[in-house]
């Protein structure tokens, strides 16, 4: 492959914003083109945001351009969550050590920032261009725009489109192209818990709420303005379902029931949850990522659900990973295409996984007695042994220099582990006296 100079970036969302930072500083011409409109520049309603969880990965990422200490002056330190039973009584289980935390962010106000930086250094954005068609062989790309075709020929091109990529329709045409996406039964709907009178928090401010209820959950995150951002994971069909909630009056028992504390601060309860649309929640698996000179990366190339608040974090990764291995290689995008997709295509199908299994932790689990100790232990011997024994949350979420794929290697013989001491005689009554060092041990 020649040295490219012109790269067009197809979408201009969070991943596809941050690559075009990396690259304008690598001295490249930058395009990014996206189908909907410039968010700076709309009123952005509510309704599919999903608040966003920025932690160690991502943050590594904003660090490298620059906007890490911007960002975390806008976001909301959560120091673990906080578990809502079905009485309203509640719960904190941190998330790590003292002084870990994650941060609720805004989707819109980072990717805003994002454009912004990027514009600075360069970066064209052209908003309304719907990508239509890509021809891999000739790295050649067709927007739509107002009725009119604008054909485009750069010298790379990369999707960053998300989850429903335009660019990997045309790799799932192509020829050896491994694609699967599933489905779970839940959907999700935004909802919302505005400040009280003075302006403050109406629930604690630093935490993730989770209201579990073993086959759905609420969560909210909290925002700046002391608003909290609600989400409800519910399955589509069924009994209990989103299709049986279609009346205001089965929609306010519903959750007079199942969250009362939370309903009784949600005042535009009826309102969010008619006009806030029902989405769905796909895993899309696909290999290779590369096809001549284009590329996909984030959710185009691994879109994740998410229970493990790891889908930006694991998209901006991908980023600086990528521009690592453009330093290693001198700007050999050959060499970089393909080692960067031999490695990643592990990690990704490893949070993949974690983040479907934390789905069950969350709505099942958190609120489990065994659960609890078990957790318990883990931070006990976190706190004892730490260079033995992470627990898996601590690795995917603050400890950045370990890969996915190795998190899940260790996390997957921790739970083996655990499986064992859980098994010991007494164990609510003794656990304090047990044998920490010799489980440690066994991690090797």
């Amino acid at each position: 492959m020649k040295q490219p100079s012109n790269i067009t970036i197809v979408g201009a969302g969070l991943v596809g914003s941050l690559l075009s930072i990396y690259l304008a500083k690598r001295g490249y011409n930058v395009s990014v083109y996206e189908s909907r409109f410039d968010m700076r520049s709309h009123i952005l309603g509510g309704g599919r945001s999903i608040n966003l969880a920025l932690s160690n990965r991502g943050i590594r990422s904003l660090e490298e351009v620059g906007l890490a200490e911007q960002m975390k002056k806008n976001s909301v330190p959560m120091k673990g969550r906080q578990i809502h039973d079905i009485h309203g009584n509640l719960s904190f289980q941190p998330y790590g050590k003292q002084g870990q935390f994650i941060n609720s962010i805004s989707r819109s106000g980072l990717n805003m920032v994002l454009i912004d930086e990027a514009e600075k250094l360069g970066v064209r954005f052209f908003f309304e261009h719907q990508c239509t068609e890509v021809n891999l062989e000739k790295t050649e790309i067709i927007f739509k725009n107002n009725h009119n075709n604008v054909h485009h020929a750069p010298d790379l091109i990369i999707g960053a489109d998300g989850a429903f990529s335009a660019v990997r329709d045309a790799f799932r045409i192509s020829d050896r192209f491994d694609y699967a996406q599933s489905y779970i039964e839940h959907g999700y709907k935004e909802l919302r818990i505005p400040p009280g009178d003075r302006g403050q928090f109406l629930m604690e401010k630093e935490a993730l709420h989770i209201w579990p209820r073993e086959s759905y959950m609420l969560i909210a995150l909290p925002n700046p303005d002391a608003t909290f951002t609600c989400t409800l994971f519910f399955p589509f069909e069924g009994t209990q379902s989103f299709s049986q909630l279609h009346s205001q009056e089965k929609i306010q028992s519903f959750f007079e029931v199942n969250f009362p504390d939370a309903t009784s601060l949600m005042p535009s309860l009826q309102e969010d949850f008619r006009d806030n649309p029902t989405s769905s929640l796909v895993t899309i698996r696909c290999y290779p990522w590369v096809k001549h000179k284009t590329l996909l990366i984030g959710d185009a190339a691994h879109g994740l659900v998410p229970f493990y608040g790891q889908g930006m974090n694991a998209g901006f990764e991908d980023c600086r990973i990528l521009n690592q291995m453009l330093e290693l290689h001198k700007d050999d995008w050959t060499k970089t295409f393909i080692e960067f997709q031999q490695l990643r295509k592990p990690d990704a199908d490893a949070i993949q996984n974690l983040a479907h299994d934390n789905f069950v932790e969350m709505r099942d689990l958190v609120a489990d007695e065994d659960f609890l100790l078990r957790k318990k232990i883990e931070a006990r011997l976190h706190e004892l042994y730490p260079e033995k024994w992470i627990p898996l949350y601590s690795m995917v979420t603050f400890h950045e220099e370990i890969r996915y794929s190795e998190a899940q290697r260790i996390g997957k013989k921790q739970h083996e582990i655990m499986d064992r001491v859980m098994k010991t005689p007494g164990i609510k009554a003794q656990w304090q006296s047990l044998d920490l060092k010799s489980i440690a041990d066994q991690l090797g």
